[in-house]
């Protein structure tokens, strides 16, 4: 394909492009955009010399490109990227060059399968806890996006602070809204005034930064003075004493910083799978049944799911993936491009915003039949074998990926295994409103029917 040097894209409004859109409902502009303009689209927005240009890309080839093949000429310096490092600190998620490579030389060894496996019994812990709560609910009615956020916040706390879990968790529930939609609003708007300035946002906004600030930093200094503490199994304390080649080890702010990007990437993606998994079951009866029957049989007698379950639990892991393709935690991801490239025929100039959409290319009708469709089976090992690499990749990819990825599946497939073993789950809310901030957002209920299974 010949390349050309002006990519094509809407037109939105005169004087302020596709800011409105963007605002209102940043998803449906870019299904949009892909639809009626194809895959490597440049979409404005703003006002006349505050005007911001975005590359959308779009196709599973597109996506490669960005964050595997050509991954050093695409970084992490755009806009919303510099704002959650302000707000969470320049941990994993964030870091780059050097900071980033010895961040995970230290990390990695704690997210090997071996260790994540060892996480199960906390994960089983906290999900019986759910079900059993669940099954004295007066009238039998949750919202899952409430429940699962909290579950999820509430097992990846046990998991890096142990029996500190309380003490975290509450701040960090209050905290994170406020400070994803800071993020959000500050991502998206042309004028970002100076954080310090005293407007009512702001210091909102820095009172909740400085509460998850000091309960981690409490949490971090009472283990350093705890001798028991030090002995312990938690990723915290694992963190704490991690040591590169070289002997090094990473600071009090460091700490904080790595654990902040744990409990941002490790709570708010894995419910937002939980939540979907569960509301599309709710909607689909005879998927649910053939769910609740694989978990059913592998835990007949009410025991709690080991680690090796996970392998035996192949009908809920396509459940998980479906819902996952449908509504992916990152719906978007930025970069920044080095130098000019040509992605898709179009050239993309140096220093432009480059973003990829998994939850566009997850519909992209090129490689999904059918693709609003909720339909596990498109998970089978046969089919996942014929599909792009990339057409599907809600943990990204290429040498950025999550590093946290059999984390947030071991997870959430045993947790789906005990609860729909115990609970059926009928939907209420047919359909949900969907936003972005940092992670997909849920802009209304999520609400199901629970009905406790005879044991």
């Amino acid at each position: 394909m010949a390349t050309t040097t002006r990519a094509p894209g809407p037109a939105g409004l005169p004087l302020i492009g596709s800011l409105l859109d963007l605002k209102r409902d940043p998803l449906a502009t870019y299904l949009a955009a892909r639809r009626d303009h194809g895959d490597v689209v440049r979409i404005q927005a703003g006002p006349p010399g505050l005007r911001a240009e975005l590359w959308m890309v779009t196709s599973p080839e597109g996506a490669q490109q960005v964050l595997a093949t050509e991954a050093a000429n695409f970084r992490k310096d755009n806009v919303f990227y510099g704002e959650i490092r302000e707000s969470f600190g320049n941990g994993l998620l964030t870091s780059q060059d050097e900071d980033y490579l010895r961040q995970r030389r230290l990390v990695q060894p704690l997210f090997t399968r071996r260790r994540v496996d060892g996480y199960a019994d906390a994960i089983g812990i906290e999900t019986e806890a759910l079900a059993a709560r669940w099954a004295t609910v007066p009238g039998g009615q949750v919202d899952l996006a409430e429940e699962m956020n909290r579950f999820a916040l509430r097992t990846v706390s046990r998991i890096l602070f142990g029996q500190d879990v309380e003490e975290a968790v509450e701040t960090v529930h209050h905290a994170f809204p406020i400070l994803n939609a800071f993020v959000r609003d500050r991502g998206f708007s042309p004028f970002r005034l100076p954080r310090e300035w005293p407007l009512p946002g702001h210091r909102k906004a820095l009172a909740a930064e400085r509460a998850l600030y000091e309960v981690c930093d409490t949490i971090i200094a009472g283990r350093a003075t705890d001798g028991d503490a030090a002995d312990g199994e938690d990723l915290l304390t694992l963190l704490a004493k991690a040591r590169d080649e070289d002997g090094n080890q990473l600071d009090a702010t460091e700490l904080r910083e790595q654990v902040l990007i744990f409990l941002l990437a490790g709570h708010e993606t894995t419910a937002t799978s939980l939540t979907f998994a569960l509301h599309l079951l709710g909607k689909h009866p005879a998927e649910q049944e053939r769910a609740h029957r694989e978990a059913a049989d592998l835990l007949a007698d009410g025991r709690r799911p080991t680690a090796a379950d996970y392998q035996q639990l192949p009908y809920l892991t396509m459940v998980l993936k479906e819902a996952m393709r449908l509504y992916p935690a990152a719906p978007s991801v930025g970069r920044r491009a080095v130098k000019a490239t040509v992605v898709g025929g179009v050239e993309i100039p140096a220093g432009a915003d480059v973003l990829i959409a998994p939850y566009v290319t997850h519909r992209h009708p090129a490689h999904w039949e059918d693709p609003e469709r909720f339909d596990p089976e498109r998970f089978t090992p046969e089919r996942e074998a014929t599909r792009h690499r990339y057409a599907w990749y809600p943990f990204g990819g290429g040498p950025r990926a999550c590093i946290g990825q059999h984390f947030s599946m071991l997870e959430s497939v045993l947790s789906l295994a005990v609860l729909l073993r115990d609970h059926q789950v009928t939907a209420v809310d047919t359909e949900v409103p969907l936003g972005q901030g940092i992670t997909l957002e849920v802009r209304g209920p999520v609400r199901v029917k629970l009905t406790r299974r005879p044991a």
